[in-house]
């Protein structure tokens, strides 16, 4: 069964078990990277938040064995863990009053989205672009956002500095950043007992060599770079310059700068990463950065 087929066929069988309540249509969306993913969106009678479930990862467990009927269900109880309770009022996305405090920012690889960023507001971060949306929910799965477009600032009146300084404040205090081993990130995926922290040297629980720099939901989370003070704070726990490796639109891996690796090395492994490893809507730079703590900057070769 094609891909296309296995998505009609879902769509009959969430459509039977959701209802009349909730409409099912297929929808394509362009991606980060110009990607285009094929899923269902769930529009729910009253409530104008509507998710979209994307099919690949369904459609890989069902050419493994898993029945549509059981996909079918999976669909389900994953929206009715995502859905929307409550509607945000049409009124309120024309006003800039209503949606000033729900600007938030993501980063974006600029060469791969050139097209894309002709049409929206954003600022250049080295070679990488800062993109704006309109957070419309947020829970334990995720976040709903709209991605703001020219026509929302002219609508708004307001201009990109705005948006820029609007989201610096609300990204953070909403997405607040989370910087941690990535011991620890693989105990909290694996639910694993703690490891005691390191205190052989004078950096303590800082002595590691890898650590993520991502936000509390791990969604997005590799706009913390942006965040203001972030990258000097590192610095100061490590006690030295480090390695920023872009592991995904969701995450940086940090390396502390002890001579064990080159650039090179470092951003050739990040590009083998992103070729193997990585989805192609997820890939955010292939190459390594640089922050050094002297100059207190980021930069990359």
């Amino acid at each position: 069964m094609t891909y296309d087929r296995f998505v009609m066929s879902i769509l009959e069988r969430v459509q039977k078990g959701v209802g009349d309540s909730v409409s099912v249509s297929v929808y394509t969306a362009v991606k980060n990277n110009g990607t285009k993913r094929k899923g269902l969106t769930l529009t729910e009678k009253g409530v104008n938040i509507a998710p979209t479930i994307y099919l690949e990862e369904f459609y890989q467990r069902f050419l493994r064995g898993m029945t549509e009927e059981k996909a079918a269900k999976e669909v389900i109880k994953l929206y009715d863990q995502v859905r929307a309770r409550r509607s945000w009022e049409k009124g309120k996305l024309e006003k800039y009053v209503s949606v000033r405090d729900h600007i938030i920012y993501r980063l974006i690889g600029k060469k791969a989205n050139m097209r894309l960023l002709e049409e929206i507001p954003h600022r250049e971060f080295l070679d990488l672009a800062v993109v704006y949306y309109v957070l419309l929910e947020v829970n334990d799965f995720g976040t709903a956002a709209m991605m703001i477009k020219k026509e929302h600032m002219k609508l708004w009146k307001v201009t990109e500095d705005e948006l820029y300084r609007r989201a610096g404040e609300n990204t953070r205090r909403i997405l607040p950043e989370e910087f941690c081993t990535m011991h620890t990130v693989i105990q909290d995926m694996f639910d694993l007992e703690p490891r005691e922290a390191s205190v052989n040297s004078e950096e303590g629980e800082f002595a590691e060599t890898l650590y993520v720099l991502t936000n509390r939901l791990r969604s997005h989370g590799a706009s913390a770079l942006l965040y203001e003070g972030c990258l000097e704070q590192i610095a100061k726990k490590l006690f030295c310059n480090y390695f920023v490796l872009p592991s995904s639109i969701h995450e940086v891996i940090i390396t502390p700068d002890r001579h064990q690796f080159s650039y090179e090395e470092l951003s050739a492994m990040v590009k083998e990463i992103n070729e193997t490893q990585v989805e192609a809507e997820e890939v955010l730079s292939d190459h390594a950065y640089y922050y050094d703590r002297t100059r207190g900057e980021l930069t990359y070769f």
